[in-house]
């Protein structure tokens, strides 16, 4: 990690008012939490069915069980908090640096952090809702249900609020997203391989000069950046 780069991020972020930080999997894999499209990530494991097939609505529709199997034995990892990378993000809020997080996450590490304006593209584990009547439940009551978890007021299935293959992303999250992408002063990419759009196509919305991209390998998007930094996100923020 070469230290001039280093520097100069330090440089930019502290000369900064309206940063946004777009981030992936990879800021949550020093928290303990796999990620999927790495050579021990979940889609390299073997299932009875392919796990970007589990994750899908389709999947869910037609085998709940199945689905609520590998939800609680792989997405859900008890125990994980915020790291480096969550910390200082949410310092950077604090500061009055950092204008919004924008994650394809859906563990809630950022706002286990501090940070109040995270923008969830994919959802959150943590919420829950009944398909057919609406009514909210939290990651602890689908987690600890037997099987597949139903609404006690109406008898319909519980799902995840995240968005599985085969949905939209919510428009309200991306018109969010986008705003604070448009208008931020830099922005900072980390621990995400942009591959995965429609989500990885939001920082084409950035019109600024200071375009930061940390991630472990090359992205599609490194000839675009003002900076790049192989490494791991944590890391590299510990280090600033």
């Amino acid at each position: 990690m070469e230290e001039d780069k280093i520097a100069r991020l330090k440089s930019w972020i502290d000369e900064s008012r309206s940063i946004v930080f777009f981030g992936g999997a990879g800021v949550s894999t020093e928290s303990g939490i796999p990620d999927f499209r790495s050579a021990d990530g979940l889609y390299a494991q073997k299932y009875a069915y392919p796990p970007e097939e589990i994750v899908s609505h389709d999947f869910l529709r037609r085998y709940p069980a199945e689905f609520y199997r590998f939800y609680r034995d792989k997405l859900i990892v008890k125990g994980a908090k915020p790291n480096a990378a969550h910390l200082y993000l949410a310092r950077l809020e604090r500061e009055g640096r950092l204008s919004a997080v924008v994650t394809q996450n859906i563990d809630g590490l950022h706002q286990a952090a501090g940070s109040r304006t995270v923008y969830e593209l994919h959802g959150s584990l943590l919420r829950n809702y009944c398909v057919k009547c609406g009514e909210r439940y939290d990651g602890d009551y689908v987690q600890d249900a037997e099987d597949i978890p139903y609404c006690p007021k109406c008898g319909g299935m519980i799902r995840p609020d995240v968005v599985l293959y085969g949905e939209g992303l919510d428009g309200n999250v991306i018109a969010g997203a986008v705003s604070a992408i448009r208008h931020a002063d830099m922005l900072i990419v980390g621990g995400t391989s942009l591959v995965v759009y429609p989500a990885a196509g939001l920082i084409n919305y950035y019109r600024g000069h200071r375009l930061v991209l940390i991630n472990l390998s090359s992205t599609p998007y490194d000839s675009e950046a003002d900076l790049v930094i192989h490494g791991k996100i944590g890391e590299v923020f510990s280090r600033l």
